[in-house]
Parts: C-alpha cells; sequence; structure tokens
C-alpha cells in the first residue's frame, strides 16, 4: 500500500506540476508498475529499500529481454524522475538511480517521404465521400503545419483561423503556439468544413475540427488507422507514421532552404539541438542525391 501511495502522489505531482500529457503520464505509470512487478519478484516490497545492486539487476533483465536501448532509456529515465520526485519530498536520501548511466543510444534518422510520395499520399483519399475529405483535410494539416498528432486531435473549430492561415496548438507541457496553414491545407479543410463535418456530426455542442465516423473527436490511433489505409492503398510506401508527416515538413523546409531557428519555432522544440537532426537527414538526402546523380560518385 506504501508504494501506490508514493505512486500516487507523483502521479499528481507530474499532472498539477508539471503539466504532463495523458500520453506522458501513462508511459510514467507503466514503467514504474513495470519496476515494482520486477523488485516485488526480488522479495522487495518497499521501493524505499531498493539499493543500486537492484537497479543494475533490473537493467540486466531488460538486456535479457532484448528490450530496444531507447525502450531501457525511457524506463531508466522514468525511475529516475520517480526518485528524484521522493528525494524532493524528503522521503528519501539517496537516489538508487544515481550512478546509473544511461545506454549510448544508436543515431537513428527519423524517416521522411520525398515530395512525390507526399503528393502521392495527399492525393489517395476518395474526395467524394465524407471520410475521405477528412482524411485529405486532416492529412494536408499534418504535412502544412509540422504539428504532432497528439496537437493535431485536440484542435478544436475554434482553433484555426482560415481567413489568416493559422491554427493554435497546445504542445507539450501544455505550451501553446501558431502555426501556418498552407494554401492547400486551407482549401481541404474548408472543402471538409462545408461538405464533410456537418454529416458526420452527431451533437451540436461538438467542438472538435477532425470527427471520427461517430461523430466524435479523433484519437491518436484513430489517425494512425487513417494513414495504414493509405499506406496500404499506395503499396510503394513502407514505415511510414503519422509521425513520418512531421519529419517529412521539417526535412522538406530545411531542404528548401529554411533557416534552423525557424523551423524550431514551427515544430515547437524547447530546445534547439532536437531539431539539428533534421540537418543530418539533408545531408543524408544530398549524398544519396550525389551519388545517384555524379558519374563518378
Amino acid at each position: 500500500m506504501k508504494n501506490d501511495f508514493l505512486v500516487e502522489g507523483f502521479m499528481h505531482y507530474l499532472h498539477a506540476e508539471k503539466n504532463c500529457s495523458e500520453h506522458t503520464l501513462q508511459n510514467y505509470s507503466k514503467d514504474i508498475m513495470q519496476f515494482m512487478e520486477f523488485i516485488e519478484k526480488q522479495k522487495i516490497d518497499d521501493f524505499l529499500e531498493v539499493n543500486y545492486l537492484n537497479v543494475r539487476t533490473y537493467l540486466a533483465k531488460l538486456n535479457e529481454q532484448q528490450y530496444a536501448k531507447r525502450s531501457v532509456a525511457r524506463k531508466l529515465s522514468s525511475m529516475r524522475s520517480f526518485y528524484l520526485y521522493l528525494l524532493r519530498e524528503g522521503i528519501l536520501k539517496v537516489s538508487p538511480f544515481s550512478y546509473i548511466k544511461t545506454p549510448k543510444q544508436d543515431k537513428k534518422l527519423p524517416q521522411f517521404m520525398y515530395v512525390e510520395q507526399m503528393k502521392a499520399m495527399l492525393e489517395a483519399p476518395d474526395t467524394s465521400t465524407p471520410l475521405g475529405l477528412r482524411d485529405q483535410a486532416l492529412m494536408e494539416t499534418l504535412y502544412a503545419s509540422g504539428m504532432r498528432v497528439s496537437e493535431l486531435v485536440q484542435l478544436d473549430l475554434a482553433s484555426v483561423d482560415l481567413d489568416n492561415g493559422i491554427a493554435l496548438v497546445f504542445g507539450k507541457g501544455s505550451m501553446e503556439r501558431y502555426v501556418p496553414l498552407g494554401e492547400h491545407a486551407i482549401q481541404a479543410i474548408q472543402a471538409y468544413l462545408q461538405l464533410s463535418r456537418a454529416l458526420l456530426l452527431h451533437h451540436k455542442d461538438e467542438k472538435a475540427l477532425f470527427l471520427n465516423y461517430t461523430g466524435g473527436r479523433l484519437t491518436d490511433r484513430s489517425i494512425r488507422r487513417v494513414i495504414d489505409k493509405y499506406i496500404m492503398q499506395l503499396a510503394t510506401l513502407n514505415h511510414v507514421s503519422p509521425h513520418t508527416f512531421r519529419h517529412t515538413f521539417a526535412t522538406h523546409m530545411l531542404e528548401a532552404g529554411a533557416d534552423l531557428r525557424s523551423v524550431q519555432e514551427l515544430l515547437g522544440h524547447v530546445n534547439l539541438s532536437t531539431t539539428q537532426i533534421y540537418t543530418h537527414v539533408t545531408k543524408d538526402h544530398l549524398q544519396t542525391v550525389y551519388n545517384k546523380a555524379h558519374p563518378r560518385a
């Protein structure tokens, strides 16, 4: 029961003071519960009794189960944050995670689509149907703005100003920012609003911009299913996810000459270093083009 009380206090702290998203809260909860199950199997019934060797054993177990380095790093980050909370609250004097190093991450370049591939995706929906109009509008919005899928599903009717071509999005940590909507996205949203949304709407008080077939707000998972549907249709694309639209937006912007800080602002990245990975993508892309085009490459 003591462990449950500590976890409950931590989750309240993340929600009330850190303004963490529901998705982040779920990840923290999942990681902490997994660690709690582990220590219970080690005959440890109190988080406060965990020591450095217990943590090393836990990491060895994760490695044995072949967890990806990225997943291990996330689990370590969750537990570090939890024990830092216990330190701040004066519940603990030393964290068993203090001297644990995060596994070195493999450098993984984000997947993106070429202009022709993106064009094919955006033209794939059947716009003679309400859902097709919606799908085209939401994909045009993702590509035009570079917003996260979690930000897209939170959009309300009042979030978009089509006259000025902008949308107000709520990013990580409840940070607000305005993002531009290009001409194609504006036209697609207008068509959706004029010809589709009213047919999907079941409750007139619904504020969500993008609706599912039952008239409710779309979810992250729903968007994933929409994207998967068109990937299957095109057959020439693979490893594409809703987040690929964001990667593609950033890559195409930088390749067209946009400066890094502007792209950082548009993406809502707190640190420029997070945005810099896309410069590696563009360099990699240029090298590929050179190798294909130059007769002596």
